[in-house]
């Protein structure tokens, strides 16, 4: 049957002539709209290094103040044995607590949608999590795990992840409209199918909008909890180490290691995002 049924050609996009397109059928206008979407804020963020090194050479600015940025990346490319290694323990717990905080997170919005009042019951505790904080947390999870654990960072990072991982996914459970479930309903189908394709669907872009927020929180939240003890290793514990012996060039070039982290993770969870909004019906 396959040799009598065939696909129906691509329709061409809306408001493109097909007699701008490549030789592919390809859109060059949606590759230089990317290209603008990229060199805007790379431009921006040129500009600002620019100034800030120019602001240092001209007011002669010490590095115990803030270093040049040529010269916090000449000490990261110095170092960046040790920066990776630290980058590797601090991605490690960051990833550990974005996980079990992403899945509690969802499973906790999935019950919340399911029964209201459970929704109504959770909420004074979000917000107290919400507005616990990590300097007065960390310390009593040492205690808790031990001081040799990475336990603490991970329950820190999950913690600052579950929430608008839970807030954004409850949200977009609740985007469903009841004649969609009817509609579903009116046809026969049951509960997992009106979950695969009308609940989920309308839910994934709101779980993946915290999600993407989470990515940025597990890191800072790691970062934070190693400056209150626990194991040796981390950026946050090397940029402490570092600025108290005064090497604060040093100290920023790990600052450097955690922001290339934090975009990692960033552009992770975006890519994810996009991959299952696509496989998922989402826009």
């Amino acid at each position: 049957m396959s040799g009598i049924v065939q696909d129906p050609p691509a329709a061409p996009a809306a408001g493109v002539p097909p007699e701008t397109r490549g030789a592919a059928g390809i859109d060059p206008g949606r590759f230089s709209g990317l290209g603008h979407h990229i060199a805007a804020p790379l431009l921006l963020g040129a500009a600002a290094l620019i100034l800030w090194q120019g602001v240092v050479w001209v007011l002669e600015i010490e590095p115990f103040i803030v270093p040049g940025p040529l010269a916090i990346v000449e000490s990261f490319a110095d170092n960046a044995a040790n920066v990776m290694g630290a980058a590797v323990v601090t991605g490690v717990n960051a990833a550990v607590g974005l996980v079990l905080g992403a899945v509690l997170g969802v499973a906790a919005a999935v019950a919340a949608a399911a029964v209201p009042a459970l929704d109504r019951l959770a909420a004074p505790v979000v917000v107290a999590l919400s507005v616990i904080p990590i300097v007065a947390l960390a310390p009593v999870l040492y205690t808790m795990f031990g001081a040799d654990q990475q336990a603490t960072r991970q329950v820190v990072a999950g913690i600052a992840v579950f929430i608008p991982v839970y807030v954004n996914s409850l949200r977009g459970f609740r985007q469903v409209k009841p004649v969609h479930r009817d509609l579903m309903r009116s046809y026969a189908a049951g509960k997992w199918q009106i979950t695969r394709s009308v609940t989920l669907p309308s839910a994934v872009p709101y779980m993946f909008t915290g999600l993407r927020i989470a990515s940025s929180l597990a890191v800072v939240s790691a970062l934070i909890a190693e400056y209150f003890g626990g194991p040796v290793g981390g950026l946050g514990k090397s940029v402490t180490s570092a600025a108290s012996s005064s090497n604060y060039t040093l100290a920023w070039a790990y600052v450097l290691g955690a922001v290339l982290l934090g975009l990692l993770f960033y552009a992770v969870t975006a890519a994810l995002e996009k991959y299952f909004s696509r496989h998922t019906g989402g826009s």
